[in-house]
């Protein structure tokens, strides 16, 4: 475990630095969330899981990039090691940054409910120490985007995907060779919308296509993953800053997660409906 978060730390510490280029505006905050409702492929029961966060956005002259590291501690029910009672652990880290074309060619993008148009491109990498899979996840992405017309921002992207994992099963022993699934397309949704006062509504929502076989020669299963949460502005309220620290709540719907089909041998842990309480504190 201790492992684990050092090297959490020096990933942070390594990602903001990489991200603290000039930036027109910018925001970081480290986030905590808890579910006890959680779901993995292949295990039946559900999953408790702590998350510890650090998000980094920010806008430069010609865009907005966007980066998050997770760090995921479950409860034994999703054991570190065959025959242990120690929780999996995982680090998953996204960016992404997308291209404003309007800046870019310093003209107006704008139609109907549209106010702009972009091209995206980043990646995911993970890391999970865990008794059946050991995930090694590689993708990068890339694809236009729309920049709709919302209060706060709401964009829908169309990306297309180049995964790879190397998986290593701890029961059988044996180790998989870096596999490349087919290229496929993702419909990707990301919005934070201010209402009322003090409350937002944020998440993002992927809609991803099959991938071809997997690793062993399974057919992979298109895959929908919906992540939402509520917040209200509690910065005010304790005396510090205005939107400093926010709480609430989330909810995670996650069908045939990782490709893997909620209907075959992965079976229920492969479709998670995850409430969650959430906080966040901007510095």
């Amino acid at each position: 475990m201790h492992g684990t978060l050092g090297y959490f730390m020096v990933l942070m510490a390594g990602a903001l630095a990489a991200s603290a280029q000039a930036a027109d505006w910018s925001d970081t905050a480290l986030g905590y969330r808890y579910g006890a409702s959680f779901a993995e492929p292949f295990i039946p029961d559900e999953v408790t899981k702590h998350i510890v966060s650090l998000t980094h956005v920010g806008g430069d002259r010609y865009g907005s990039h966007f980066l998050n590291v997770d760090l995921l501690l479950s409860d034994g029910k999703d054991p570190d090691r065959v025959g242990s009672g120690t929780g999996a652990r995982e680090i998953y880290l996204v960016y992404r940054y997308t291209l404003d074309l309007g800046k870019l060619a310093d003209r107006e993008f704008r139609f109907g409910p549209v106010r702009g148009l972009g091209l995206s491109a980043g990646l995911d990498l993970n890391s999970k120490a865990d008794a059946g899979y050991n995930s090694r996840k590689r993708m990068l992405v890339a694809g236009p985007t729309l920049m709709l017309d919302v209060p706060g921002f709401l964009n829908l992207s169309l990306l297309a995907l180049w995964e790879s994992n190397a998986p290593y099963n701890g029961y059988t022993q044996s180790a998989t060779p870096r596999y490349r699934y087919r290229t496929h397309p993702a419909l990707d949704l990301a919005w934070a919308i201010p209402f009322g006062s003090g409350f937002s509504f944020e998440g993002y929502g992927d809609f991803i296509a099959a991938k071809g076989r997997n690793e062993f020669g399974g057919e992979t299963a298109a895959e929908t993953h919906l992540d939402m949460k509520l917040l209200y502005d509690l910065g005010s309220a304790v005396g510090a800053r205005k939107h400093s620290l926010k709480a609430g709540i989330g909810y995670e719907w996650w069908k045939n997660k990782f490709g893997n089909d909620a209907a075959g041998p992965a079976g229920p842990g492969a479709f998670a409906r995850t409430p969650m309480v959430r906080a966040e504190y901007h510095f």
